[in-house]
């Protein structure tokens, strides 16, 4: 690289490029061509010779635009994904990413693609990761798959049900199985999303003993705690707290009599509050139970269960539930969509409040339903329902669109991550990427 008043000269395989500092000064400190400004490096010193370097020059020219102008445009002589490469060549993916799709917004969201599933069969989970991939669970086999949406080593969890999977960052995801009866395996592991390597194993112990489990519904919070429902063969029913840094085992919250933590099927942690969602729902158990629990006071601050309800029918069972900290509430669907709400302020005694303007659908149930799921995020609620997906917003959660898309049958999981959703069908295990243009 040479510069004289401001202008740098490149040459990518063969063509010369002549651009000024300023410009590449776009990329950023921590990307390859804004490292290259760095007096420390020494190359601007070399009185406006032009610095050669190997990679393709159509993609470089793409790049080079885009610093210019923040406006990305693709020839069709460049196929993206060499783009993408090349992007992640020169440090400046996040540039890429930012001018090829908008911030967010549910009521915006177009579908991008679909990616077909890798076997027959209902998938068990779909999570976005923080960069805009995304991995999918189905049976013992969880699939990863990086931003460009190529695949990486599938992880085979050799015969052991996979129950739940989280991203901790970008290279790493844990993933959580069913014991082996005679096997004294299950329980949790850190793995490398690229290459699949178990890094460690997170065990749990009970009276200084460590003990095989059932790892369920995952969690994770800002400061690396690492929460996990636990099943095991004795008095190992709850919730274990692991350091992701060093895999140990900090904290476990046994379950209460009565209760029920080591089945649940849904955690969410709470900033604001420092406390944890926990939720127990249909057809996991007969009953709904629903708490939140406080781990530095070690018991239940607040409390819900459906348990004794006088309800004659099935259609107000709770199949999800989520947290609103904003709101002072909990949002639950039933299986008809509707949603319903009850106010942390008060006594979980109170019923739900069912809210009627939901009601999107009546009748009956597919032959093989896909019980409904809930996200919220931006201030968005978003819930799944057969083939789609309902949006939510304002303060009394008005319906503003539908996301719809009929190819791979009823949606059994979605996540949002990395300004994408991912909807996973149950049919063939095919998978949406909706993002906003």
């Amino acid at each position: 690289m040479g510069v004289i008043n401001d202008r740098v000269k490149f040459n990518v395989g063969g063509r010369v490029f002549e651009t000024t500092a300023t410009t590449l000064a776009n990329a950023g400190r921590n990307s390859m061509l804004g490292a290259m400004l760095d007096e420390n490096w020494n190359l601007l010193q070399d009185n406006g010779s032009e610095k050669f370097i190997d990679r393709n020059a159509d993609c470089f020219s793409v790049i080079l635009d885009l610093l210019r102008t923040g406006e990305l445009y693709i020839p069709q002589n460049v196929p993206e994904k060499l783009l993408y490469r090349e992007a992640l060549f020169y440090g400046v993916l996040d540039h890429v990413r930012s001018a090829k799709w908008g911030q967010f917004d549910g009521n915006r969201l177009r579908l991008s693609c679909s990616v077909q599933g890798q076997a027959p069969g209902d998938g068990t989970a779909i999570r976005a990761g923080p960069d805009g991939g995304c991995c999918v669970a189905h049976g013992c086999m969880v699939h990863v798959y990086d931003w460009m949406l190529e695949e990486h080593c599938p992880l085979n969890l050799d015969h052991q049900r996979v129950n739940d999977v989280g991203w901790v960052d970008p290279n790493n995801i844990v993933i959580g199985v069913s014991e082996r009866l005679g096997r004294g395996d299950g329980g949790m592991g850190l793995f490398s999303s690229h290459n699949g390597e178990l890094r460690y194993k997170f065990q749990v112990s009970h009276e200084n003993h460590v003990k095989s489990y059932t790892a369920g519904a995952l969690s994770f919070s800002s400061d690396y705690k690492i929460f996990s429902s636990c099943k095991g063969r004795s008095n190992e029913y709850g919730v274990g707290v692991w350091d992701q840094v060093t895999g140990k085992q900090i904290d476990f919250f046994y379950e209460p009599l009565g209760w029920s933590l080591g089945d649940a099927d849904k955690l969410q942690w709470l900033e604001g509050s420092n406390c944890l969602l926990v939720a127990t729902m249909f057809p996991r158990k007969d009953n709904c139970y629903i708490s939140l629990l406080d781990f530095r006071e070690k018991k239940m601050v607040w409390c819900w269960s459906d348990v004794g309800a006088t309800l004659a029918v099935d259609e107000k069972r709770v199949r999800d539930a989520i947290a609103m900290e904003d709101n002072s509430s909990i949002c639950v669907v039933n299986e008809f969509e509707e949603l319903g709400f009850m106010d942390l302020r008060s006594s979980a005694a109170n019923s739900v409040r069912w809210s009627s303007r939901s009601r999107l659908m009546k009748g009956k149930m597919p032959e093989e339903p896909c019980y409904p799921k809930l996200a919220l995020h931006g201030g968005q609620l978003f819930s799944s329902m057969n083939d789609c997906i309902s949006v939510f917003c304002g303060p009394e959660w008005v319906l503003t669109s539908r996301l719809r898309r009929s190819y791979g049958g009823s949606i059994c999981d979605f996540s949002i991550g990395g300004d994408r959703l991912f909807a996973l069908h149950s049919e063939e295990n095919v998978f949406d990427i909706w993002e906003t243009p």
